[in-house]
C-alpha cells in the first residue's frame, strides 16, 4: 500500500513536472479556451451531424466508464450547440451511458464494486425495496451521491433495466438543464471583464443552489403526498410545539431539550417515570450487582490479606437496597424536577388520532362528566414517540401455568421474599441473563443459565464469550448452551400427592390441593431432553419494542419490530419522530439519550436546519464480573464484513493497579484488544475486558468519535496508578510493533559512533 502510495505521488510529481515544462497553462488561458470553442463552432457549422454524433459517442463512453468528467461535458454542450440542442443531447447521452455503466456493474464490475462500495449497498437496497422506481427518482433529482456511483450500485440491486433508464431521463433533466444553461452562458464571454454579467453569476448562482433547492422542492412534494388524506383535519393553530409520548430515557431528555429552548412542550407518561432503566433495568441490576460483589470479596477475603466469611444477609434487606437506590435517583426523574423545568407531565395513556393530535386517557383518577376516564386532545406541530421496550416472553407450552418473571416484574416479586429462591432458571444468554445468572449465584442461589445458542454473548467474540462463560461457571452458574426450551411441567410431589388423596377421602367435594408442586423446565440438546427443576424461571431472552396503542398503526405510520426512521429519526410523517428502544437499533440507555437530542432539535428548527443522527460510535458494556465493554468493531464483525484489521492486544493482569488491587496471586482477568486499520493507529473498534471495563472504554469511544489514533492516547498522561492505564500501555504495543526498524538500527550506529 506504501509502495502504491509513494508511485502515485511521483506520478503526480512528473505530470505536474511536464505540464510546467511544456508550459501546459497556455492550454487553459481565456484565448485559448475561447479559440477552441470557436474552432469546435465553425465544425459544428461545417459539418453538424458528425460533431453531435462524435459528442454524444464520447459522452455515452466516458459516463459508461464512469469517468468523472459529466460536468464538463454538460458545460461544453450548452457551450458549443446551445441551451435546447444542449440539453436535448446531454440528456439522452447521460441517460444512455448510466444504464451502460449500470449493466456492465450487473454483469461485470460486479464484484468489484461490492469490494469497494459495499457499506453504501445496505441503505441502497432497503430504499429500492421500499420506494422502488420513486427511491432512485429522489436520488437523481436530489443529488447526494455522484451520479457515477448511483449508476454502479444501482446495477446491484433488482430493479430492472428499462426502469433505471427511463427514471434517469426524467430525474436528470432538470440538473441537466441547470448545466446545460450555465454553459450557454459561459459560452458567450468575449473577455474575462464578461465574467462580472448578471446572467452569468446568475446561472452559477444557480449552479450551487439547485440541489438544495431541489432537495427542498422534493421534501415538500413528499410532504403533501404523505399529510393528504389528513388535510382536512389539519390544525390552524397548535397549542403545543411539541409532544412527547414516553417518560423513558429518550422522552426525558426531549422534553429537557424542548424546555431548554423555552418550546412549549407535553410530556406524557402513563406509567413511572424513569421508564425502563430506573424502575426495571440499568438501576436496580446494578444495585443488585453491587450486593452480590460484596458477598463475593467476603467470600475470598483471603486474597486480600483477610479471612474468608460467609456472608450472612437477609434477601428482603438486599431488596430494600435495591429500592432504596431507585427511591434516591427518583427525583431526577420526577415529575416534580420536570414541571419546574417547564415541562407540562401528564400521567395517562397517549394515542395519535391524527398527525398532530394526541388523545391522553388520563391514569390519575381524573374523570369526566360521565365517570369514565377523562381524555384530553392536544395538538402540536411536531411529536415524539419515546415508547420504549418491554420483555420478551416465549411462547412455551406450560409457562403461563408455571408462571416467569421478566425485567419488569422480578424486582417487586423478590422484595416480597425473605429468602432468595433456592432453584433458579435464568432463560438467555445475553447481557441481562448473564447478569442476573452471577448475581443470583453469587447470593447463594442455585442458577442454571440456559442458552439456545452455542455460546453466551454470541455478539461479542469468540474469547469474550469464553471468559464470561468461565467466570459464571467459577461463581457456580451451571450453564447450558446449545439446548433449547420446549416446555414447563408442573408435577405434585409426593407428599402434596398423600395431602391430596386424603382430602378427596375426607372432603370430597373440595378441589385437590396446589400446594408442594415440583416445576420444571424441560430442555432439548442434540436430540435428547433433560428437565431442570426450578422454583423461579427468569425470562431474558430479549426486548421488543412497544408498538401497540400508540395510534401507530391507525394513522399507517410503518413499523417492522421497531418504529420505521430515517437519518433524521422521522417516521412517514416528517413532523412525527421516534427516538429510544422504540426507534432502535440499540436498546440501551445512553443510545436513547444520544437520540433525543436529535428528535428534539430537528422536531423544534428542522424547518431551518436537520441534523442526521450519528450511530458511529456507541459504546456497550456488560456487568458481569469480569466486565466487558465494546466500541466499534470486534474480530467477528470485521471479519464478516470484510474490513481488513491489525489487532492489538494488551492484558491487563500485567498491569499495576490490577495487581494492588486483586493481588500478586489471584487471576485480574481481562484484557484491551484494539482494532486498527492495518499500518495505521486510526482505531476501529475497541473490546475491553476487565475491572472497570465500561469506564475505561470512555477514553477509547472520545478518541473514535474525534477522529484521534492511538498515538495521541499514547502521548496523553495517564496517573499512576490507575486502571486507565491499560490504554496507555496498549497504544504502546502498537507503537512497539510499528516502531521503524531500520531507522532504530541508523540511530544504534549514531550512538555507537558517539562513544568513540
Amino acid at each position: 500500500m506504501r509502495a502504491r502510495q509513494i508511485l502515485l505521488v511521483l506520478l503526480l510529481a512528473l505530470a505536474l513536472g511536464a505540464f510546467l515544462a511544456l508550459d501546459g497553462g497556455r492550454y487553459l488561458s481565456f484565448e485559448q479556451l475561447k479559440a477552441s470553442q470557436t474552432s469546435m463552432a465553425q465544425l459544428h457549422a461545417q459539418q453538424p451531424f458528425m460533431v453531435l454524433a462524435l459528442f454524444f459517442l464520447v459522452y455515452v463512453v466516458a459516463t459508461a466508464l464512469s469517468f468523472p468528467v459529466a460536468t464538463l461535458g454538460t458545460l461544453a454542450g450548452g457551450a458549443v450547440f446551445g441551451f435546447w440542442p444542449g440539453l436535448l443531447i446531454v440528456s439522452f447521452a447521460s441517460t444512455l451511458g448510466a444504464t451502460l455503466a449500470f449493466l456492465a456493474s450487473r454483469y461485470v464490475w460486479r464484484d468489484w464494486v461490492q469490494a469497494r462500495f459495499g457499506q453504501r449497498l445496505t441503505e441502497l437496497y432497503a430504499g429500492v425495496e421500499k420506494s422502488g422506481a420513486l427511491y432512485l427518482f429522489s436520488l437523481r433529482i436530489v443529488p447526494v451521491l455522484p451520479f457515477f456511483l448511483i449508476n454502479l450500485l444501482m446495477g446491484l440491486t433488482r430493479m430492472k433495466t428499462w426502469t433505471y433508464y427511463w427514471v434517469s431521463q426524467i430525474g436528470m433533466l432538470a440538473g441537466t438543464a441547470v448545466y446545460v444553461n450555465a454553459g450557454t452562458q459561459l459560452g458567450q464571454l468575449d473577455s474575462v471583464q464578461g465574467i462580472v454579467s448578471p446572467a452569468l453569476w446568475g446561472s452559477l448562482a444557480l449552479l450551487g443552489i439547485f440541489p438544495l433547492l431541489a432537495r427542498r422542492v422534493w421534501l415538500a412534494v413528499q410532504k403533501r403526498q404523505v399529510y393528504a388524506r389528513w388535510a382536512s383535519v389539519r390544525p390552524k393553530t397548535f397549542n403545543r410545539n411539541l409532544i412527547v409520548i414516553g417518560g423513558g430515557a429518550a422522552g426525558l431528555v426531549t422534553a429537557y431539550i424542548a424546555a431548554a429552548v423555552k418550546a412549549k412542550v407535553t410530556l406524557i407518561e402513563a406509567h413511572k417515570m424513569g421508564g425502563d432503566c430506573l424502575n426495571y433495568g440499568c438501576v436496580p441490576s446494578k444495585a443488585l450487582i453491587k450486593s452480590a460483589k460484596v458477598a463475593h470479596q467476603m467470600r475470598h477475603a483471603a486474597r486480600y490479606g483477610l479471612n474468608d466469611v460467609e456472608p450472612k444477609f437477609s434477601f428482603k434487606a438486599v431488596m430494600q437496597r435495591v429500592r432504596d437506590v431507585i427511591q434516591a435517583i427518583e427525583p431526577h426523574d420526577s415529575i416534580e424536577r420536570y414541571t419546574g423545568l417547564g415541562v407540562e407531565v401528564l400521567q395517562g395513556y397517549g394515542k395519535l388520532i391524527n398527525p398532530w393530535t394526541v388523545e391522553v386517557t388520563m391514569s390519575d383518577g381524573t374523570t369526566g362528566p360521565d365517570g369514565t376516564p377523562k381524555l384530553v386532545r392536544l395538538t402540536a406541530r411536531s411529536i415524539v414517540i419515546a415508547a420504549g421496550a418491554r420483555p420478551v416472553v416465549p411462547d412455551l407450552p406450560g409457562l403461563a401455568d408455571a408462571g416467569c418473571l421478566t425485567s419488569d416484574t422480578l424486582w417487586d416479586a423478590f422484595a416480597q421474599l425473605d429468602e432468595i429462591p433456592r432453584r433458579i432458571v435464568v432463560l438467555g444468554g445475553g447481557p441481562m441473563g448473564c447478569e442476573l445468572s452471577q448475581s443470583l449465584a453469587r447470593l447463594g442461589a442455585q442458577v442454571t443459565q440456559v442458552e439456545m445458542g452455542e455460546r453466551l454473548m454470541p455478539r461479542e467474540d469468540e474469547e469474550v464469550s469464553q471468559c464470561v462463560r468461565e467466570a459464571l461457571t467459577a461463581d457456580g452458574v451451571q450453564v447450558l448452551t446449545g439446548h433449547k426450551a420446549l416446555r414447563c411441567e408442573i408435577t405434585p410431589t409426593e407428599t402434596a400427592m398423600s395431602a391430596a388423596m386424603r382430602q378427596s377421602t375426607e372432603r370430597p367435594d373440595l378441589p385437590a390441593m396446589e400446594d408442594g408442586v415440583e416445576k420444571t423446565l424441560v430442555l432439548d440438546h442434540q436430540g435428547q431432553q433433560r428437565s431442570i427443576p426450578f422454583d423461579a424461571l427468569i425470562c431474558a431472552v430479549g426486548r421488543q419494542a412497544r408498538l401497540q396503542g400508540y395510534g401507530l398503526e391507525d394513522i399507517g405510520v410503518p413499523t417492522h419490530g421497531t418504529v420505521d426512521t430515517n437519518d433524521y429519526l422521522q417516521t412517514l410523517y416528517p413532523n412525527i419522530y421516534a427516538a429510544g428502544d422504540v426507534a432502535g437499533p440499540w436498546q440501551f440507555t445512553h443510545t436513547a439519550a444520544h437520540q433525543a437530542w436529535y428528535a428534539a432539535v430537528n422536531a423544534l428548527f428542522g424547518d431551518f436546519k436537520s441534523f442526521k443522527v450519528d450511530h458511529r460510535v456507541i459504546p456497550s458494556a456488560t456487568f458481569v464480573d469480569p466486565e466487558v465493554a465494546r466500541v466499534g468493531l470486534n474480530e467477528q464483525e470485521a471479519q464478516a464484513q470484510g474490513i481488513a484489521y491489525e489487532v492489538t492486544r494488551y492484558d491487563i493482569d500485567d498491569l499495576d493497579r490490577a495487581i494492588c488491587d486483586e493481588g500478586p496471586y489471584s487471576e485480574a482477568r481481562g484484557w484491551v484488544k484494539v482494532l486498527t486499520v492495518p499500518g495505521k493507529d486510526r482505531i476501529l473498534g475497541v473490546t475491553i475486558v476487565g475491572k472497570h471495563a465500561a469506564d475505561l472504554l470512555a477514553e477509547y469511544v472520545l478518541a473514535m468519535k474525534h477522529g484521534l489514533g492511538l498515538n495521541k492516547i499514547l502521548g496523553t498522561l495517564h496517573t499512576y496508578p490507575t486502571w486507565s492505564e491499560a490504554n496507555k500501555y496498549a497504544a504502546g504495543e502498537w507503537k512497539r510493533v510499528h516502531a521503524p526498524k531500520q531507522l532504530l538500527v541508523w540511530v544504534k550506529r549514531f550512538h555507537d559512533g558517539r562513544r568513540g
